[in-house]
Parts: C-alpha cells; sequence; structure tokens
C-alpha cells in the first residue's frame, strides 16, 4: 500500500525489489528515493524495465526526487570484443525517445525529478560518463551541456573506454529549499580538491555521488595480522562519512550492487544519505537491490546545528591565508 503520513518505517517487496521506507520527519520535507539496484550486461532493456519498475514504487510512495547509479541503462564495463558494440548500442543518444516517453512521462505527480548517469558520446570513439536529469519540464534538454556532469576522473578500465569530463562542475540551486548541490561520480569522491572546491568557492551544501563502487581489493599487513578482501568497500564507507563531516556537507550517494555478469567484479551497493555530520541515516544492503525511501527530509536545520558548533568554513576564511610564496598549503624548508 502507498506510504501515509505517520508510517514511520517499513520493509516490503514489489516488482522483485525490496523496499527500506523511513520517515524522516519533517513534515514539510522531501521524499527522496535511492535505487540501489544492479545492471544486467548485457541487458539494455532489461535495465530499462528495472528502471521503470522503480521509478513506479517510488512514485505510489510519493518520492519527489528519484536517484539512480552510475551506468544504470548500460552496466559497466568488460575486458573482451564484445563490450565495445554492446556499449555503442547502450549509449545515450540512442535512449533518448525511451528517456522522454517513458520516464519523464511519470513525471509531473510527486515525482518532479529524476538524477541518472550513463555513457554518452564523446570524442575520437571514446565515450563520456555523464550524470543527467529528468525533469518535468517539458523544454528541459536531457543532455545539455550546461545541466549534465561528465565524470573528472577515470580509474582502470574506464581510461580505455572513456575521456575525462569536462574542467569545471556543476551546481544546481535550489531558491525555494536553500540547497545547492554539486555532483561527483564514483571515483571522483575521492578527490578532497574537488569536494573542497564545491564547499568553499562554490558553496555547495549537498554532494549528489552516484557510483559503480567496486568492493573487492586486497590489503594486508601479515605483521599487524590484519587484512581486507574488501578495501574499496572499506573506503566507501569511511571516506563518505570522514568527507562529509570535514566539509559540514550532506551526501546523497546512490551505488550499484551485486556482481557483474561477465567480469564477475562484485559492486558494493550500501547506497545512502550521510548528514553534515558525517552520520550516516540510513544505508542500503551491500549484497541485494534495495529501493531505500525517505520522507520528511529537510536538509537546512542540521547544517545549521552543524554550523553553530564549529563553522569549519567560517574558521577556515577567517585565518587562513595562502604563503607568500605562492604555495597555498604548505611551507617548504630544507634541514
Amino acid at each position: 500500500m502507498p506510504w501515509k503520513p505517520g508510517v514511520a518505517e517499513g520493509t516490503v517487496r514489489r516488482a522483485g525489489l525490496r523496499i527500506v521506507e523511513r520517515d524522516a520527519g519533517a513534515p514539510d520535507g522531501r521524499t527522496l528515493g535511492l535505487a540501489n539496484i544492479a545492471a544486467d550486461v548485457p541487458g539494455i532493456e532489461a535495465n530499462k524495465e528495472k528502471i521503470l519498475a522503480a521509478l513506479d514504487v517510488f512514485i505510489e510512495h510519493g518520492v519527489n526526487i528519484a536517484v539512480f547509479p552510475e551506468f544504470c541503462l548500460s552496466g559497466y564495463f568488460w575486458d573482451g570484443p564484445d563490450c565495445l558494440p554492446y556499449m555503442e548500442e547502450a549509449v545515450t543518444e540512442n535512449h533518448l525517445g525511451w528517456l522522454e516517453q517513458e520516464v519523464r512521462g511519470r513525471l509531473g505527480g510527486p515525482l518532479r525529478l529524476v538524477v541518472m548517469n550513463n555513457i554518452t558520446r564523446g570524442t575520437g570513439g571514446l565515450f563520456r560518463n555523464t550524470t543527467f536529469f529528468v525533469a518535468d519540464a517539458a523544454s528541459h534538454d536531457l543532455l545539455d551541456d550546461a545541466t549534465t556532469y561528465d565524470k573528472v576522473f577515470l580509474p582502470g578500465i574506464e581510461k580505455r573506454f572513456t575521456e575525462s569530463g569536462r574542467d569545471d562542475r556543476l551546481v544546481v540551486r535550489s531558491p525555494v529549499s536553500g540547497i545547492v548541490a554539486g555532483f561527483t561520480t564514483c571515483y571522483d569522491y575521492l578527490f578532497q580538491d574537488l569536494l573542497r572546491e564545491y564547499k568553499y568557492f562554490d558553496e555547495v551544501n549537498l554532494i549528489v555521488q552516484l557510483a559503480s563502487w567496486r568492493a573487492a581489493s586486497v590489503r594486508d599487513y601479515p605483521g599487524l595480522n590484519r587484512r581486507t578482501d574488501e578495501y574499496y568497500g572499506l573506503l566507501w564507507d569511511t571516506v563518505i562519512p570522514a568527507f562529509s563531516a570535514t566539509n559540514q556537507l550532506w551526501t546523497v550517494a546512490c551505488n550499484a550492487v551485486g556482481r557483474h555478469p561477465i567480469s564477475g567484479a562484485e559492486f558494493w551497493g550500501g547506497s545512502g544519505i550521510w548528514a553534515p555530520s558525517g552520520m550516516c541515516l540510513i544505508q542500503a544492503s551491500r549484497h541485494e537491490e534495495e529501493l531505500l525511501i525517505v520522507h520528511g527530509l529537510e536538509l537546512e536545520s542540521a547544517l545549521k546545528v552543524e554550523r553553530d558548533d564549529f563553522d569549519y568554513e567560517f574558521d577556515f576564511r577567517e585565518i587562513y591565508r595562502p604563503m607568500g610564496d605562492g604555495r597555498t598549503l604548505s611551507r617548504q624548508v630544507n634541514l
């Protein structure tokens, strides 16, 4: 049944997807939906069906803004001769009609905005990794340069298939709510300077992070009897709260989950919402597809609490001065 005011939380299944629903308590707050889902590869049509099923659940539960993970339509790259032809078929430009008719066609009620990511055409036979919006404004061009974000930092196999995005940042302002959102894609989030620029130059107070963040990587310190086989997953669970806290930013992070059907790579899942205190308020499964729905989100009050305690930005601007030799971070001496 649809969510009704006063229902604090619930967990049910719909369309094969587990639904986790919570109420943050603000009567005039927004409702956010995060799709902690797996992409089929190759499987463009199957991915479309899953995206639409998730949107239908979000609409039924009163979601205003829906967020999907990186490569939600195409799925992730793999080594093999079949990858490039498949990605050529999956490129976003080939599916604009579906996005307009099926995705935008579901907007106009409670659902006002869908945040998605997929490959788009780049230069020299390469792709770009592009985050874009499907909004209820009929005149909105889905792939307009002014309203898209191309992933800047490219790891591993992505360097073979994609090119780095533009050397700027995408900032979206909401005059009504006071929220100023910046965007990162997966690996981008590990670059502190990017987040600092969002915070101190663009005055962003929310980061939207879309990812296909993997779980497995080994780090072994036998002398101290410490080892993990899920180092990348550990980074997700430590870096996001640390950066949210030290930058006093909200982070809304939507990650893929499950194993890649061809490469076997395991994605960490763990989509969630982190407050500017660094506390994780809700987090999805690391192994199972889930739709997270959070009602009554009001972001400004938590930002004020953190600023009233310690305002890092105020103190940084008040005290910090670049060094006289032009170095912005440190002095260097030889001893």
